[in-house]
């Protein structure tokens, strides 16, 4: 049975002051759901002062970026080494580096590669935007995202993996896709496709979240769905008890399903 795990990506928000506040309001909440392994992603400020608030409690830490060289003249970039000192998650590929920052599927298979040659478990986005959707190529489409995204990696560094299946047609727009429409991208393409990749075994190993407008009162349809492993949070995730709700749900219906 694959460990579902819930993410928080806050994005472009929370000052370092508001990053505590937040940790400080779900922590105790949090560290009691063993069921569900929940990782917090803030902005690279804030990395190391949620770092310290959720140390021993069993909560995890992860970068929203990196490069994927681990030193030299990058300026403005954060290397996979200065992520593991804090954390042991990376967000990779996620739509608005992809569409705000020249984020391609040959720097996503960089960075994938260069994250778990560190030891860092990389979170790797893909998902279609509302013109591929409608124009009925999301299958292909995010087929070739995740064959040239994960290209190179061995069935042992794929079983480390997770990947988000975010439609950006969804991502924060309050229209979320059905848990079943998920469900059936997600085993039918996703995992098919990791399955020709790594071979069936393994496929059935590495976890994929859904990503879109998830919130407290939909949650509970994605992750009943067989094939949904978690979700990777925006907007929710930025306010203590949504969050919480979201994880706790998750905790319940995995836990039953078990």
């Amino acid at each position: 049975m694959r460990t579902p795990n819930i993410a928080a990506n806050w994005k472009m928000h929370k000052t370092v002051a508001e990053a505590r506040t937040l940790v400080q309001a779900m922590v105790g909440d949090l560290q009691g759901l063993q069921e569900v392994e929940c990782v917090l992603c803030p902005p690279f400020t804030a990395l190391q002062a949620v770092a310290e608030l959720v140390r021993g409690t069993g909560i995890a830490v992860g970068a929203q970026d990196m490069y994927w060289e681990e030193q030299g003249a990058f300026t403005g970039e954060i290397s996979p080494l200065m992520v593991k000192e804090l954390g042991q998650y990376v967000i990779i590929g996620h739509s608005e580096r992809r569409q705000y920052f020249g984020e391609t599927d040959e720097t996503v298979n960089r960075k994938v590669h260069a994250a778990l040659a560190h030891g860092l478990i990389p979170i790797v986005a893909v998902g279609e935007n509302l013109a591929q959707n409608e124009a009925g190529e999301t299958e292909a489409f995010v087929s070739g995202q995740v064959r040239r995204g994960l290209a190179g990696l061995s069935p042992e560094q794929a079983r480390r993996i997770i990947v988000a299946y975010e439609p950006i047609w969804a991502i924060g727009t309050g229209r979320p896709a059905t848990g079943t429409d998920a469900n059936r991208i997600i085993g039918g393409v996703v995992r098919a496709t990791l399955g020709e990749m790594f071979g069936r075994d393994v496929a059935e190993e590495i976890r994929i979240q859904y990503g879109g407008s998830v919130k407290p009162d939909n949650i509970a349809e994605f992750v009943s769905q067989p094939e949904i492993d978690g979700a990777l949070v925006g907007g929710a995730s930025l306010k203590a008890a949504d969050f919480v709700a979201i994880v706790r749900t998750t905790a319940e219906v995995k836990g039953g399903s078990r």
